[in-house]
């Protein structure tokens, strides 16, 4: 069964988002993260190939439900920026430039995925989903400064090898609180 609660990561770091602020949520799944945006009081634009478990949010002024194919198709936001923009469980390399273009200056960049080695706990196991040591701070260096990066094992909701990384897109200069546990 998976958890349909949001990841703590993405909960400490949303809370540092304004309010009323434009956010992406790639690879949305059942919108756990865009719910959250959503209570939090930004704009949501939501994408996946599949967006059969947001019908429920469908109508909402602040949410954009977009259906693409992110790992077949075209990117679908080449002229739009974004202040956040948020992914978890999910690894495509080839769009980690898109990420960071979308991105505002000052914008927020919280990912959260499976790391290697994870295989040990069961799925995904394929190195093709997995990040390798570091790659989240290779991904943002030098276009991103990184608040907080974790690579750990975690208990809840299952045993898991995960990377994290909150960054801000170079073009400010924030103050944010430390990671959880910090």
């Amino acid at each position: 069964m998976t958890d349909i609660s949001p990841s703590p990561w993405v909960v400490h770091w949303a809370a540092q988002i304004s309010t009323h602020a434009l956010a992406l949520d790639i690879a949305c799944g059942a919108g756990r993260h865009s719910k959250l945006l959503l209570s939090r009081g930004l704009r949501v634009v939501a994408v996946d190939i599949n967006i059969d478990g947001m019908k429920l949010l469908a109508g909402r002024r602040d949410l954009e439900l977009i259906q693409a194919d992110l790992e077949n198709g075209p990117w679908p936001f080449p002229e739009r920026n974004f202040d956040a923009v948020v992914v978890t469980n999910y690894l495509y390399r080839p769009i980690f430039p898109h990420l960071l273009a979308a991105l505002k200056p000052g914008g927020m960049l919280i990912y959260e995925t499976f790391a290697a080695g994870n295989g040990e706990f069961g799925r995904p196991s394929n190195p093709n989903f997995l990040l390798q040591p570091g790659e989240l701070l290779a991904m943002v260096d030098g276009v991103a400064r990184v608040i907080a990066y974790e690579d750990v094992y975690i208990e809840t909701p299952k045993p898991a090898l995960l990377q994290r990384i909150c960054a801000v897109a170079n073009g400010a200069a924030q103050r944010y609180f430390p990671a959880p546990g910090n």
